[in-house]
């Protein structure tokens, strides 16, 4: 599975960096000089006959912070034209590449994209569709069986079990706040 890690931006100056909008908690590792990023396929319009194509995968030059913006050189991108062509361009890396987070409260979105949620009494309510990060807590976007979807917010008291093995969410949920 690709995990979208950042987001290339426009262009900044003239020898071919980009800003890069951030999407992971540990852009020094992700972006660092030798880091392969996979490039997502379609994230950007058909390139017209003759110009630059985006490649499957980007290699990182260089990497600095600017005024609170990543600044990005990838190796083969020497100009502003090139840099304007990947404008839009979505990256990513391999789910097998990231390692686990030690913390065994700690979990990476795609560990739990998927998962059934279920009351404590075992009654399936929908699985786990994506995960947004909002300011005051992470929310489950949770699917469910008649198609709708509803937000809970990913906290102890709400969420008091995960077992990405056995491929389960535990949630006890406040009256009411499925019929939002």
């Amino acid at each position: 599975m690709l995990l979208i890690v950042g987001r290339i931006g426009k262009p900044h100056g003239i020898r071919g960096e980009v800003t890069v909008e951030v999407r992971t908690d540990e852009p020094e590792a992700r972006f660092a000089p030798g880091a392969v990023l996979r490039t997502e396929p379609g994230a950007v319009a058909p390139p017209e006959p003759g110009a630059y194509r985006v490649p499957s995968e980007l290699t990182v030059e260089s990497a600095r912070w600017h005024q609170g913006r990543l600044l990005v050189v990838f190796e083969g991108v020497l100009d502003r034209d090139v840099a304007e062509a990947l404008r839009g361009t979505l990256l990513g890396v391999d789910s097998a590449e990231v390692a686990p987070p030690e913390d065994p409260e700690e979990f990476l979105d795609h560990q739990l994209v998927g998962l059934a949620v279920v009351t404590p009494a075992g009654e399936r309510l929908g699985e786990v569709a994506r995960i947004d990060h909002a300011p005051a807590s992470d929310l489950l976007v949770l699917r469910r069986p008649e198609g709708r979807t509803a937000l809970i917010p990913f906290v102890k008291a709400i969420v008091p079990e995960v077992d990405v093995a056995g491929g389960r969410v535990v949630v006890e949920l406040p009256a009411g706040l499925l019929d939002l």
